[in-house]
């Protein structure tokens, strides 16, 4: 009997663990990938896992910080709450089920009022939302017809 109140247990923790890994595997579009939402501080972003490295610079927006995770990257411009947040993971996908590898036509399908267009001649992208300054975006990086990347944030300029 204890062997199978032992395996009734680790069955319950192993379906706990996939419960869990797939809550932190939805991108909600304009909003959070990951569980790292537009506007987090720095402490609250580190409070749900310490990045690998930090990047801070300045670029023609002011100053900002970049914490670096695998395939996963978290922007403050500003410095201030989480203004970006960005991905290359396979595994985080839409409530649609768009991921990165997805095919730009799947992404059209599921979501028939993004916006597609290729820019400067090279790159193309689709997305979900308005590029005007505050409002926030879901941006599909596009590339021999696959998403490549995703990002949720806000446009700054």
């Amino acid at each position: 009997m204890p062997g199978r109140r032992f395996l009734a247990l680790l069955v319950a923790c192993l379906a706990a663990l996939v419960g869990a890994g797939t809550a932190q595997a939805v991108i909600v579009l304009q909003s959070s990938i990951s569980g790292i939402k537009l506007g987090m501080t720095r402490p609250e972003v580190r409070a749900k896992v310490e990045p690998s490295s930090v990047v801070h610079g300045t670029n023609e927006f002011g100053p900002y910080t970049v914490f670096r995770y695998f395939r996963l990257r978290v922007t403050f411009q500003g410095n201030e709450g989480a203004t970006a947040v960005s991905t290359t993971r396979r595994r985080q996908e839409t409530p649609a089920g768009i991921h990165v590898l997805s095919t730009e036509s799947a992404l059209r399908a599921a979501y028939p009022g993004a916006r597609c267009k290729t820019e400067l001649g090279a790159f193309r992208h689709c997305w979900i939302g308005r590029f005007q300054a505050g409002h926030r975006v879901t941006d599909f990086r596009i590339s021999t017809g696959r998403v490549r990347s995703i990002l949720v944030g806000f446009v700054i300029d």
